[in-house]
């Protein structure tokens, strides 16, 4: 018995390929594959063992008249193919409408009149549910031009081209409706995210936001009918070599499918996510006139915040119309079909976790992103700013390990020339600029050297810094602490931005990212003047990423906490409290080159802040027992007297405060 299939390099056909080999040991397979389709197919026949022999590729293409194939083969193939099972389609709701046209429709057209002009024996369509559109009701498996709501792409052509093998095939025929096709219920196996997969992005992160015992809120919908690949293929090659039942068409489906939140708590079990304990139905919003609706979803900042949080989601556009699927599909034909073939419908719920594990170790569109820094920077233009020493010198031979070229900027001509010495040494390319960042003139004529000397600058680090620890009540007569901090901090900082912005504007690409401090979140006592002015870059950041966020640059603050640098140093209670190294803060600068988030902090201060805002008062009496805790420095008194060590009460309490500034 001879096979040929189209689409046989595809998830469907290539498991349907691997068991009609193990069911018809004597059966020769003829695959259509196209050109660029070669290396994957040999690719395939790995998993076929010895069998894979007995598969003989067909060089062709779907979209072209007998299906590409030159009339010298299709002499060979007169009368020899016993089943012709038309795998091959557009399986994708993002796909344009052009391309499922040409393949979906257009393609079995012409895989129908190859299998006429070859005098096949039998023809075999796998179509989809899709065929119904949206039918408010039960499908049957006898019913075809009831469906309705084809308006999408998919639905229709997928209609369509089931319509061709009913009215134009005169090969006998059969058609087969799967159900949303997911991976192999024994191994979880499957080569791409389509149906529920396209939410499990959406579990993952409330995994890694939430405890799995938390409650949290959902949505309820319609029936998703979900069937793995090994039932569609054991069932469709059954039924396809049992006698008299041409001409009739089989929902390969779930009899008694789930809601769809039903449907994601399994695989947030699976998971180990928290579940959708209360789940809303979104049925409700049906109740919302359709005028209101397309009306909001016409407002720009609506558009686009949709889009956004689709796009991040790894949802496509239209998912949402879907929710309140009203199909179910009568499956008697294909039980009936089934009766004793010891074929049954495996439950999800007995599956799911091989879903899910297969698809966080293969398929997660995280595995796939480039989280190597010399993906991002390698040959790009990086200026650090304080980069002779701490964060900014760690900063600067990291971008330099990665290929970068580093702009290094600071005041000590000295420490300058060690730093560049340093990378040289190490085969990084960089080049010093000497700078005091708080004069604002100097600011101006050092990114105009850069531009001139360099031409663009792709990544600007504004690291250089001053803190001063003092308390209020010592400040009173030292107005020029706060003026100095906020000069260097904020105005220096804020001088090079926009100095480097119109070079980033006219490329539309670049990045700022500020160094700030977890003090901006948790409003450390005793460093008003450097919070102040940190704040200030924080809040400057905030209104760019709005202003800029449609124009490819982007705007990072890090919070960063306690680093154990020269800054630091005059205050000696320091020595013994938690810290972190300035190679792990430049970790931190990586995270933000990689990814370009909007901020980055310590989960300790998005508590502080999310504290600070929700009781301000409790915040507050946790921020005075600090500062009554630790003292003032002797050089913040003005006295020469020796500072004494931590004692273990404040040890302890800025262990467990870990990197706020006391």
């Amino acid at each position: 018995m001879n096979y040929f299939i189209t689409g046989g390099t595809g998830f469907i056909g290539h498991n349907l390929i691997g068991e009609l080999l193990l069911k018809k040991k004597k059966a020769t397979i003829y695959v259509l594959v196209r050109k660029d389709s070669k290396k994957k197919f040999e690719a395939q026949k790995k998993d076929w063992g010895n069998g894979a022999k007995r598969v003989i590729p067909i060089t062709g293409d779907l979209t072209a008249p007998m299906l590409g194939i030159p009339v010298k083969k299709r002499r060979e193939l007169d009368g020899e193919i016993d089943h012709m099972f038309h795998l091959a389609a557009v399986y994708d709701l993002m796909a344009d409408a052009e391309s499922q046209i040409k393949v979906n429709v257009d393609g079995t057209h012409n895989a129908v009149r190859f299998a006429e002009n070859i005098k096949l024996k039998r023809f075999h369509h796998m179509s989809s549910i899709a065929a119904a559109g949206l039918y408010p009701g039960i499908f049957r498996e006898d019913m075809f031009e009831d469906a309705t709501g084809l308006d999408n792409a998919y639905f229709r052509t997928k209609h369509d081209s089931e319509g061709i093998v009913r009215r134009e095939c005169r090969v006998p025929w059969r058609v087969y409706r799967p159900g949303i096709v997911v991976g192999h219920s024994e191994t979880g196996v499957i080569d791409k995210i389509d149906g529920p997969y396209y939410f499990f992005k959406l579990i993952q992160k409330m995994r890694k936001m939430m405890p799995a015992w938390m409650p949290t809120l959902g949505i309820e919908g319609g029936r998703i009918n979900i069937v793995p690949v090994d039932y569609v293929v054991n069932a469709t090659i059954h039924i396809a070599h049992k006698p008299k039942l041409d001409g009739q068409c089989f929902h390969l489906t779930d009899p008694k499918p789930k809601r769809i939140g039903e449907v994601l708590n399994m695989f947030a079990s699976a998971a180990h996510a928290p579940q959708m304990t209360m789940r809303i139905d979104a049925r409700l919003f049906n109740y919302i006139p359709a005028a209101i609706k397309q009306g909001l979803r016409m407002l720009p900042p609506i558009r686009r915040i949709s889009n956004q949080l689709m796009k991040d989601l790894g949802l496509p556009p239209d998912m949402m119309k879907f929710v309140n699927y009203p199909t179910k599909f009568d499956s008697r034909e294909t039980e009936r079909a089934l009766k004793g073939s010891g074929i049954m419908l495996p439950r999800l719920d007995d599956y799911a976790w091989r879903l899910w594990d297969y698809w966080e170790r293969n398929l997660d569109p995280d595995l796939f992103i480039d989280r190597s820094l010399r993906g991002h920077v390698r040959g790009k233009t990086v200026v650090v700013t304080g980069a002779s020493s701490g964060i900014g010198h760690a900063t600067s031979v990291m971008m330099a390990r990665a290929g970068a070229k580093v702009i290094l900027v600071a005041r000590g001509v000295e420490k300058l020339a060690e730093s560049l010495d340093e990378i040289e040494k190490m085969g990084g390319k960089a080049w010093s600029y000497p700078c005091d960042v708080s004069d604002l003139d100097a600011c101006d004529s050092l990114i105009d050297q850069i531009m001139e000397d360099h031409g663009v600058i792709d990544i600007l680090v504004n690291n250089a810094g001053r803190s001063i620890r003092r308390s209020i009540a010592l400040s009173c007569d030292r107005f020029h602490d706060f003026e100095r901090t906020m000069q260097l901090n904020y105005f220096g900082s804020l001088r090079l931005i926009l100095r480097a912005l119109p070079g980033m504007s006219a490329r539309k690409k670049g990045q700022v990212i500020n160094i700030s401090s977890i003090g901006v979140l948790t409003n450390s006592p005793r460093f008003s003047a450097y919070v102040a002015s940190k704040a200030a870059l924080d809040a400057f950041s905030r209104c760019a990423s709005a202003e800029f966020s449609d124009t490819g640059i982007t705007f990072t603050s890090i919070n960063m906490p306690l680093v154990r640098t020269p800054m630091i140093a005059p205050t000696k209670m320091y020595d013994n409290v938690p810290t972190i190294t300035p190679d792990e803060a430049a970790a931190f600068v990586k995270q933000a080159v990689i990814y370009k988030p909007q901020r980055i902090a310590t989960r300790l201060g998005i508590f502080a802040q999310m504290l600070h805002a929700v009781a301000p008062k409790i915040a507050e009496i946790v921020m005075n027992s600090a500062f009554r805790m630790f003292p003032d420095s002797s050089a913040a008194k003005g006295v020469s007297e020796d500072q004494q060590q931590a004692s273990q009460e404040q040890i302890a309490f800025a262990s467990l405060m870990r990197g706020i500034h006391w």
